[in-house]
């Protein structure tokens, strides 16, 4: 089967969507199946890619990691031709999610969309942000998602609120899975070592972007008060981003700054290492639509505290892998967190257990398997809405054009993001011929 994945974020990003995109796109590949990728042109993105087409693109649009992708030439359609996918997966319902729209419609090809994000959480990186645009932001994504065939949805709690919002096309649940091998027998007393972090310390550890979404001023408070209570203790933060700087000074302020890690985006073996180094897992987002990084962690036999809210509450077993924490209540959850820390070591290996058997429920063949039957479901299919999202179709097509207008008139103070593809340096195999 050829799968043709379309996104707004990939390499070298690292956030969620752009990780559930490589880690599928490398199960598929194993299977014997073939990806072609269809994402923006991004600064320090590999220098050669097999298999992925870069479209040009306004760089970190209004400090997001989202790139703002130009109108669409010829040449990818040039370029879907000659991969002849079986099946259209789009990741987002706007900029290159319009893209797949069309390529659908084009190729007469049956049209899959994973519902990563709820999107009215991160309209503050839009100008303008409001109630308003919160509103037509969902309005938008259940409009695109009634025009797909199929909808991935990351968790139950995603599945269930498409469905409440008046998505009628079938939504089914399938979450990226964690490839176990990567994170196993990770060297935690070599990273301790290089972040300065002493052998004997208890660590509690978070890992994500840095982002005011990702409800960090109650996860630094909680992460404060546990450290504060024994000299022992120290907090390992993997990621980065805007909320960086407040963090920070927080635990300045609170004198325990030499008590803070902030690594930065770290990879591969460094990210199984971090987790190796890490005792408790603190997790506070509400925004999330799936917990990777909690089966991550997990997948190292960390358990994890974290509050009550989707993607969290599909992983996280309430006193069998951690503890699950209704409410945003910061004294709580620092004291669930203690109880874990300080509970008898018999009680924490069952912990550390509960949270490897949840790992290896999510592992990314059991869940490659789910998507790849969906595909051969609607495979054969044609991209036809049905005669009810007429309306919702043309609306979505008004609102393109007006986002174009929008994005054009900015494009003037952003014009020195523009990236154009390298002269001569294919954007997928064959093209250009």
């Amino acid at each position: 089967m050829n799968i043709l994945m379309m996104t707004n974020t990939f390499t070298p990003h690292v956030g969620g969507v752009a990780r559930s995109v490589a880690s599928f796109a490398a199960a598929y590949r194993e299977r014997g199946h073939g990806v072609l990728v269809v994402a923006p042109a991004f600064e320090n993105m590999p220098a050669v890619e097999e298999d992925v087409v870069r479209l040009p693109a306004i760089q970190n649009f209004n400090g997001s990691d989202f790139s703002v992708v130009l109108p669409v030439s010829e040449f990818l359609m040039s370029a879907v031709s000659r991969f002849q996918p079986d099946v259209v997966h789009a990741h987002h319902p706007f900029l290159v999610g319009s893209t797949a729209l069309r390529v659908a419609h084009r190729f007469r090809l049956p049209l899959v969309f994973t519902h990563h994000t709820m999107y009215e959480r991160y309209t503050h990186y839009v100008p303008g942000d409001c109630a308003t645009l919160r509103r037509f932001v969902v309005g938008l994504s259940t409009a695109y998602a009634n025009l797909c065939d199929l909808v991935f949805a990351p968790s139950d709690s995603v599945a269930a609120a498409l469905v409440e919002r008046g998505v009628r096309t079938p939504v089914v649940v399938v979450p990226t899975g964690v490839r176990l091998e990567d994170f196993a027998a990770g060297d935690g007393t070599a990273f301790r070592r290089a972040e300065g972090i002493p052998d004997n310390a208890v660590v509690l550890g978070h890992a994500g972007r840095l982002a005011p979404e990702k409800n960090l001023e109650f996860l630094t408070d909680a992460a404060l008060r546990l450290v504060a209570a024994q000299a022992d203790r120290h907090f390992l933060v993997v990621g980065a981003g805007p909320s960086d700087v407040a963090m920070r000074r927080a635990f300045e302020a609170a004198g325990l700054a030499d008590r803070l890690h902030v690594t930065g985006v770290v990879v591969r073996e460094r990210l199984r290492d971090a987790y190796a180094a890490m005792n408790l897992f603190l997790f506070a987002s509400l925004s999330e639509t799936q917990g990777m990084v909690l089966t991550e962690a997990m997948a190292a036999g960390v358990p994890v505290v974290a509050l009550d809210a989707p993607g969290a509450r599909e992983l996280v077993a309430d006193g069998v892998n951690g503890r699950l924490l209704a409410g945003a209540d910061v004294a709580a959850f620092a004291q669930a967190a203690e109880g874990v820390l300080t509970a008898p070591a018999g009680r924490r290996a069952a912990l550390r257990e509960g949270a490897l058997a949840a790992a290896a429920a999510n592992a990314m063949p059991m869940t490659a398997t789910l998507a790849l039957a969906h595909y051969q479901h609607v495979r054969g299919g044609a991209f036809m809405p049905p005669p009810e999202d007429y309306d919702a179709w043309r609306g979505v097509l008004r609102q393109l054009r007006a986002e174009w207008e929008l994005l054009k008139g900015m494009a003037g103070a952003a014009a020195d993001a523009l990236q154009q593809p390298e002269a001569g340096r294919p954007l997928a195999p064959d093209q250009g011929r």
